[in-house]
This record gives C-alpha cells, sequence and structure tokens, in this order.
C-alpha cells in the first residue's frame, strides 16, 4: 500500500514537472502569484514603500505599477508610476510624476514577457481590444510588438507586474 501510494507521488510530480515544458508554458511564468490590480484609473501615484529613490533606478518590489514603460535601452526598461488626472472640461488623461522627480524604476524586461495589447498587435495602435471587465487590454501579443511600439510611440499607460525583479506582465489600459 505504501510503495503504490509514493509511486502515485512520485508519477504525479515528474507529470507536473513536465507539463510546462510540453505546452511551451515557462516554470518561471506558471509560478508568478496573483497580485492585486491597483484602481485602473487611480488618482494617486501608488506608494512603493522601503523604495529609496535617491539611489540609482532599480527594481520595484514585486507586484502589479499602473505606470508606463518610459524608455527601453536592449532588455532593461525603465518605468514610472502613472495617475489619472480629471482635467477642467470632465475629460481626462495619465500623467506621471512632475518634472525634476526622481520617481522611477529600472527593471530587465523578461524574455517570455505577456503582452496583453489593448489595440491589437500591429505596432501601430488600431481598434480596441480590451476585456469587457473595462479597460484592459485582452489580446495577447509577442514581445516585439511591446518593444517597437514603445520605441516608436512612446509610453503607453499600463499595468506593469514585476516579480524577481524583471518585468514579466505588460496588460495596457485603453484610453480614448
Amino acid at each position: 500500500m505504501k510503495n503504490s501510494i509514493r509511486a502515485l507521488v512520485v508519477a504525479g510530480a515528474a507529470v507536473a514537472a513536465f507539463l510546462p515544458a510540453v505546452s511551451g508554458a515557462s516554470a518561471s511564468a506558471a509560478a508568478i502569484p496573483p497580485y492585486e490590480k491597483p484602481k485602473v484609473f487611480g488618482t494617486k501615484f501608488q506608494p512603493d514603500p522601503g523604495h529609496d529613490f535617491s539611489k540609482r533606478l532599480h527594481p520595484r518590489r514585486n507586484g502589479i505599477l499602473r505606470g508606463w514603460i518610459t524608455d527601453l535601452r536592449g532588455n532593461v526598461a525603465e518605468y514610472e508610476p502613472i495617475r489619472w488626472k480629471l482635467g477642467k472640461d470632465g475629460r481626462g488623461r495619465f500623467v506621471g510624476p512632475p518634472e525634476y522627480d526622481v520617481m522611477a524604476y529600472s527593471s530587465r524586461l523578461s524574455s517570455n514577457v505577456r503582452f496583453l495589447s489593448a489595440y491589437g498587435c500591429k505596432v501601430a495602435p488600431t481598434g480596441a481590444t480590451e476585456n469587457h471587465n473595462g479597460s484592459l487590454g485582452a489580446k495577447r501579443c509577442a514581445r516585439d510588438v511591446l518593444v517597437k511600439r514603445t520605441k516608436k510611440h512612446g509610453p503607453r499607460p499600463a499595468l506593469i507586474t514585476v516579480y524577481r525583479g524583471e518585468i514579466v506582465k505588460v496588460q495596457e489600459i485603453f484610453v480614448v
């Protein structure tokens, strides 16, 4: 009886280790914990307790940041938090930190980053592909599209997931 239970446990562990390799999913992508999403249209910058912005740029702690990628150099992305600012005419827009504010981060862009676009998978943003629960991107696109779009069209509002110092997911926010 004990031997058959041990055999089942060993077989289950072998299958669990083998499935990600067969399905094409990486083990690190499967291990990302579910973080609490911030308000998509939050009016305050998200706090990051313990992060010393007076030091050189370095990764944000694990979690999801409402922000945008401001620069890409090789595999390293610089990004900053954003907030929703309502205008006098009743329309709003996303804004970053004030000029000369050093509230920014720098992390490696994972080689298998999940990019969920709100505007399709072409480099030039086109029709909306957001989900029905809000204004978040739902169309899975290649990493190259994220890199080329950021370099060509500049910062785009997104929910940026950081895990172990790497950007592992970027989900665009649809803004009209």
